[in-house]
């Protein structure tokens, strides 16, 4: 990641907003991923590239916190590239799903 990378996660998620840093991504993201889910994985169907973008299409799964039951919903990511690092991220998901199954 850049040291100024913009990392957001869409609007309507648990985790909404926009973490400029790695550090923010960090405390923001994945240090919190526990909060909707145990066992939070993403999972990559797909990666396309083009010029500076990738987008990654896949799944987001985990298990619900309460009855255990599997939860599994759609993503993409986008990622900008610059210099070989990540500079910005988007998330686009399912947010209503994502809080049913939380």
């Amino acid at each position: 990641m850049d040291e100024s990378i913009e990392w957001t996660e869409a609007e309507g998620f648990p985790l909404a907003g926009t973490y400029v840093g790695p550090q923010a991504v960090l405390e923001g993201v994945f240090m919190r991923l526990g909060e909707i889910g145990d066992g939070w994985a993403v999972e990559a169907d797909q990666i396309i590239a083009e010029g500076d973008t990738v987008v990654s299409l896949g799944n987001y799964t985990w298990t619900h916190k309460s009855t255990g039951a599997p939860a599994k919903v759609k993503m993409v990511h986008v990622f900008t590239i610059d210099g070989g690092k990540v500079v910005a991220f988007q998330q686009h998901v399912d947010t209503l799903k994502v809080r049913e199954l939380s």
